[in-house]
């Protein structure tokens, strides 16, 4: 007896949805005056393998669920890899962090599967509405985890700022789904693009108001400018773990759905939008960058980090060619895993009452915690793109891409803006190696499982930067699947 794919298909879905119910099941039943005997994340981490292995297994099958909302493609299963890959990280370094922090740690894992689960779901959509549904899935669950700290008022603020303006950026989203419904009748993807192909010669403005719409609403998700007013207050409140978890499979989700409408539904139109994305996208790479080395808080550095690095992706968009499509695929992969190690180091390093986030607490780190300083720079040094790291491969691909296709300003803006954000990269690696300490640091235990996360995390930084072509290659068969 075979099974049909409309369910082999939602199985990466269920699976990580099953281990968030058995999470919840704990948390409510377990007996809040004992110590957790029980390693809860445990179930989380084996909800996300069985989503990675049912993702293997379906890998070229290229099926779709009943009424084609769901797509089993290569492309939404790469993503769908890369989000197990960040929940399983994100869970390792948790571990110690939340314990220490006071974090109820059901409700914590949670929240994270099922921000996961509506991730995977806005990755294999092939359905505006599905889209829609998914991605307040995805939200909801970041919200509370923003503000998961109650008794912290500035994570408080951040989580009702972040809110505020998710919903206000939804609403954009919506009305572009009612206006491209409108005109199309449909709100399949596949659908979309037909009409709008047939349409390609057409001036009616409600296709352009439909785009605009659209593009706020993914613009938000993304960080990109002048959407990103969020970003800095949101990661700078939230625990740094989460932090983490935000700026990467958010990340991943809402540019696997952007390349999905943008490349796939609106591609007929893409001389309308390719000029206005160029724009955002030169922004975002200036302004990521530029406000990023006035920053003293590593996390507001890193969140405009995570802007800058937003531009890049939108680079590899704006390029469209089959060198860019591939590069977002892999970019994305290589900056959620440097990303989320680089704020698991920050997560270990914090304190229950004091973050440990400012620039001064890193002086003479090295002198105390050698091997976090040596893992710090590693993640520092692949975010600003030097060899041989992954973050210099995936750089090097977009770029690349921007070339072939021709925007050479954008590709001179990029590798500028890149270049510029070394310095606010290796200044934490200075104030590490070469500062003093003004007080004698307290020791930090670092348990094994987080310290195994952080091994794995270095390891694929430098084989994606050594050895890359093997997952390049992958990525380019992903992305064929959905053109």
């Amino acid at each position: 007896m075979t099974i049909p794919d409309s369910i082999q298909l939602i199985v990466p879905m269920l699976s990580v949805t099953l281990a968030a119910l058995a999470c919840m099941t704990w948390e409510a039943f377990r007996d809040k005056d004992e110590p957790d005997r029980m390693p809860v994340g445990a179930l989380g981490i084996v909800g996300l393998l069985g989503t990675a292995i049912s993702a293997a297994f379906l890998w070229n099958g290229n099926a779709t669920t009943a009424f084609g909302v769901i797509s089993g493609d290569n492309f939404g299963l790469f993503v769908t890899l890369v989000l197990a890959v960040v929940g399983i990280l994100t869970i390792m370094f948790s571990s110690q962090v939340i314990h220490r922090d006071g974090i109820a740690p059901g409700e914590y894992y949670t929240l994270i599967l099922f921000a996961i689960a509506g991730m995977i779901m806005m990755a294999m959509a092939n359905d505006l509405l599905v889209i829609f549904i998914a991605l307040e899935v995805l939200s909801l669950a970041v919200y509370v985890l923003t503000g998961i700290r109650r008794e912290d008022p500035q994570a408080t603020e951040a989580a009702f700022k972040y809110f505020l303006l998710g919903a206000f950026s939804s609403a954009f989203f919506l009305y572009g789904i009612a206006f491209t419904f409108g005109l199309a009748k449909t709100t399949r993807l596949d659908a979309i693009g037909s009409f709008l192909a047939a349409q390609a010669l057409s001036d009616n403005p409600l296709i352009l108001v439909a785009l605009g719409l659209l593009l706020v609403g993914f613009a938000f998700k993304i960080s990109a400018v002048p959407f990103h007013m969020w970003t800095p207050d949101a990661y700078e409140g939230a625990p740094a773990i989460v932090t983490g978890f935000m700026s990467t499979a958010v990340k991943a989700a809402a540019f696997a759905a952007f390349v999905r409408v943008f490349l796939m539904a609106f591609e007929p139109f893409s001389a309308d939008w390719a000029p206005v994305v160029w724009v955002i996208a030169a922004a975002t790479m200036i302004l990521g960058t530029v406000v990023g080395v006035a920053q003293t808080n590593l996390k507001r550095m890193l969140a405009y980090s995570s802007i800058a690095h937003g531009g890049y992706l939108l680079v590899g968009l704006v390029a469209a060619n089959e060198v860019g499509k591939a590069a977002i695929l892999f970019y994305l992969a290589t900056y959620a895993i440097t990303n989320l190690a680089a704020f698991g180091v920050i997560a270990l390093l914090g304190a229950r009452d004091r973050e440990n986030d400012e620039l001064r607490d890193y002086a003479g780190l090295w002198n105390s915690h050698p091997g976090l300083s040596a893992l710090m720079t590693v993640c520092l040094l692949s975010l600003g793109g030097l060899p041989p790291t992954a973050g210099f491969i995936g750089k090097w691909y977009i770029f690349s891409a921007a070339v072939s296709a021709g925007y050479y300003g954008l590709a001179i803006i990029g590798v500028l803006t890149s270049v510029i954000s070394v310095f606010f990269y290796l200044r934490v690696v200075v104030m590490m190696y070469m500062q003093e300490r003004s007080a004698e640091a307290p020791p930090i235990h670092v348990n094994a499982i987080s310290m195994t996360a952080l091994t794995l995390s270095i390891a694929a930084i430098f084989y994606l930067g050594i050895l890359p072509t093997q997952v390049l290659n992958l990525a380019a068969q992903s992305i064929a699947t959905i053109f």
